[in-house]
């Protein structure tokens, strides 16, 4: 008999609909979803899954950072040190959509309520985690819910850290009644665990453009973020000569397409170059546009290349405003090296799924990730679902439930085999 064989029910597609649904009406008003980390609409997607959860009979707390931790105690004689693990978070980018994240929430859920049916022996403490602040979409800098677990931000970096309105991340923490001066207190230590797995939505078109129901993630590109700032002179559009201008946008625009050319040329094959916000000023039909600001994600398997193309962008932009005469400024906002996730857990998902009779592939993750940052603590791997039509951040993000469904199947035989281990 196989280990798959003893876990029991198996997920039920109806739930996790009206799971996400539940979560997709905690939103702003406007297309798709919008749920931004350290709000009182994140917060209060945390409390419906920390009720959940209590429900099932765990035991419920939120850390200092915001992030919700429900644990299920072993119900074997022959317990095992270390708790294995899911999770993923619940806040989301501006009009995005139901799935990015929210998913992998919903399938901790269930798998939390497939756990407490089954059969099987759990002789580890089992945690379901919905990680606070993963988008960018507020503060720039991703996955910061998993990054102070891991002590990769601190209580110091939350000050410096802040959104478009000026808020700092440690003063919208704490007007949603957490303690950001508490992080380091609440800093997991790998001793506790012994295996993290993430079910999220690939965010992508393989899986689909394959018709492979699950992806077994290898590694996690990183991701460097730029805040670039321009000054020219803004000045009449009618009264001034092309030839004395000073147009920041000009430069800015110039820019986006020196970093679209170099992510393109062929000693950067696999490198991404965006420029996803952009803001001038004044912003008036006849004024010359003296201030720019734009944002710049770059994005790579390869850490030295990453980190080469972040070089290389910020000389090509100095170079185009020396020629324009604008001033730059060019910022680290945010910095994480790609990785590569451990044999030991993919090896246990790559099992799971042939055990659950499901066809998978082996597949990069060109997003970030809550588990690039749990890695750094304890062995992590990685499930992923199709998206429909590859559509991620967006209203139209979609997976299929059955699709979804399958991926906890995958999911919870996993972490009975991580709990086996030993």
């Amino acid at each position: 008999m196989s280990r798959a064989s003893t876990v029991g029910p198996v997920s039920d597609t109806s739930r996790l609909t009206s799971d996400l649904d539940t979560f997709a009406s905690i939103t702003e008003s406007g297309a798709g979803v919008t749920r931004l980390a350290y709000t009182s609409l994140e917060r209060r997607a945390h409390a419906i899954f920390a009720e959940r959860m209590q429900s099932l009979g765990c035991s419920v707390h939120t850390d200092a950072a915001g992030n919700t931790i429900a644990e299920l105690a072993p119900n074997a004689d022959d317990t095992r040190p270390g708790a294995v693990g899911t999770g993923s978070h619940l806040d989301s980018v501006v009009q995005g959509g139901r799935f990015d994240g929210i998913a992998g929430v919903v399938a901790a859920m269930e798998t939390a309520r497939l756990a407490t049916k089954a059969t099987a022996a759990r002789r580890r403490p089992w945690r379901f985690v919905a990680f606070a602040a993963e988008e960018g979409a507020r503060f720039g800098q991703a996955c910061n819910g998993s990054r102070m677990i891991a002590g990769l931000t601190t209580s110091e970096d939350t000050r410096r850290l802040h959104d478009a309105n000026g808020v700092t991340m440690h003063q919208a923490m704490s007007d949603v009644g957490l303690h950001p001066d508490d992080l380091a207190t609440d800093a997991w230590e790998s001793a506790q665990w012994y295996g993290f797995v993430e079910l999220h939505v690939e965010q992508g078109s393989v899986l689909e453009d394959a018709g492979i129901p699950i992806g077994v993630v290898d590694s996690i590109s990183g991701s460097t973020r730029l805040r670039v700032v321009l000054d020219g002179t803004a000045s009449h559009t009618g009264a001034t000569p092309m030839h004395r201008r000073r147009d920041a946008l000009v430069t800015a625009a110039a820019c986006v397409l020196a970093g679209d050319r170099i992510a393109n040329d062929s000693a950067h094959h696999g490198t991404r170059v965006t420029v996803g916000q952009l803001k001038v000023f004044p912003g008036a039909i006849t004024t010359i546009p003296g201030h720019v600001e734009f944002v710049v994600d770059v994005r790579d398997v390869d850490s030295d290349r990453q980190r080469a193309t972040v070089d290389q962008l910020a000389a090509a932009y100095r170079d185009r405003a020396s020629a324009d005469g604008t001033e730059i400024t060019v910022e680290i906002m945010a910095d994480t090296s790609p990785i590569v996730l451990p044999a030991s857990v993919k090896d246990h998902l790559a099992a799971a799924a042939s055990e659950s009779g499901l066809r998978y592939r082996l597949l990069s993750s060109g997003a970030s990730h809550d588990a690039q940052q749990v890695n750094k603590i304890v062995p992590t791997g990685m499930i992923f679902v199709p998206s429909v039509d590859g559509l991620s951040h967006v209203p139209d993000e979609h997976t299929e439930a059955s699709d979804l469904a399958s991926g906890v199947n995958v999911l919870i035989a996993a972490l009975y085999r991580l709990d086996a281990d030993g």
